[in-house]
């Protein structure tokens, strides 16, 4: 987009005078760009951006925090994990807490570190934490490949792996066309579409009635995107705005690495309860691979946070009680505003108040 393009890009958005839209980004990494670079400011005060269910920290139940409490505490067993899940509590403890009490829990950047701990220590179970969508899900499946062959049997993931269409169908079932719940649009994940492709989205905007466009995470990119789905408003179709990364099949080495490892199941969600085929679980020739996996749905939040409203568009974070007063990115009691793509924390560093 030259310098022309995106100066009529602002002045639309910021000029724009019609209906109210609310319009839902599904990409926790999407929400970071947003408020890096500032784009609720551009806009007009008609047009309100609503952070959904795609973080994945932010969207993981208590129960599975707490599972992976207890194999950290377990005598010959390490947890592994990215950083930001290690400060989100359970229903007490988060990893942080008990790796402070002595457990063994590590933090990694990448799944694929965990095997190099795995060979120096055959002793010792190494457990992934294998949360996220379908972005990392393939790298999941190829830590596993590598695991076989390098011959280490003492690797295990527990899984919370979740999928983006059928929550996305849960998000709009939850509005009402005059109710605070209503969507009228939605950032299609860049990052995902990458691995699934975009088509799932064209049938979900058909079926759904709502206008979709598939996004990359710069400044620009996004407020033409944003501008695409204000001018889209009231047509079921999709648009490819990422074309040097989606097509619309997406990436058939990472599909068929997934198809597998992997098998569709319910999953349950923070906020959204459990929705049927919204996850993925290892398949049974691989389910000695699990840690656990099955029957952790429990959520129990803080008292007083509203991370489920938030991540369903019911309220904006701002309105949760507690909000910058209790719950800050130094001191977090929700998930979503633990990490860096959270709707929360993202609204806190950004001083965002709409």
């Amino acid at each position: 987009m030259n310098r022309n393009d995106l100066e009529q890009v602002r002045t639309f958005l910021h000029e724009y005078d019609g209906p109210e839209i609310r319009l839902m980004e599904v990409c926790g990494t999407h929400t970071a760009s947003i408020a890096k670079n500032g784009i609720p400011a551009l806009l007009s005060p008609a047009i309100h951006l609503i952070s959904g269910p795609g973080c994945p920290v932010c969207v993981t139940v208590t129960d599975y925090i707490d599972r992976l409490v207890s194999l950290s505490r377990t005598p010959g067993t390490a947890v592994v994990s990215f950083g930001d899940l290690l400060r989100v509590r359970g229903s007490r403890l988060s990893l942080a807490d008990a790796r402070a009490d002595g457990a063994d829990v590590r933090m990694v950047y990448a799944p694929m570190q965990m095997l190099d701990f795995a060979a120096r220590e055959p002793d010792r179970t190494f457990v992934f934490a294998a949360v996220g969508f379908e972005t990392t899900a393939p790298v999941y499946a190829l830590t596993l490949e590598e695991a076989a062959r390098r011959e280490l049997r003492n690797v295990k993931l527990l899984t919370s792996l979740k999928t983006m269409p059928e929550v996305i169908r849960a998000v709009v079932r939850a509005g009402t066309p005059d109710g605070r719940g209503r969507i009228d649009g939605f950032l299609a994940p860049g990052h995902v579409c990458a691995v699934t492709g975009s088509n799932e989205y064209q049938e979900l905007a058909e079926e759904t009635g709502l206008p979709f466009v598939v996004s990359g995470f710069t400044g620009p990119q996004l407020l033409a995107s944003i501008a695409a789905l204000v001018k889209l408003q009231g047509r079921g179709t999709c648009l490819n705005f990422y074309p040097e990364v989606v097509t619309g099949t997406g990436n058939a080495e990472a599909k068929a690495l997934c198809r597998k490892y992997y098998e569709p199941c319910d999953a349950s969600w923070r906020g959204l309860g459990s929705i049927p085929r919204s996850g993925l679980r290892l398949r049974e020739e691989y389910r000695t691979l699990d840690a656990g996996s099955s029957g952790l749905d429990g959520d129990h939040a803080a008292r007083g946070c509203e991370c489920a409203k938030v991540l369903t568009g019911q309220i904006m974070p701002v309105e949760c009680p507690l909000f910058g007063r209790i719950c800050t990115p130094q001191y977090p009691n929700g998930a979503c505003m633990v990490s860096q793509e959270g709707s929360c924390y993202n609204w806190y560093i950004s001083g965002r108040t709409r």
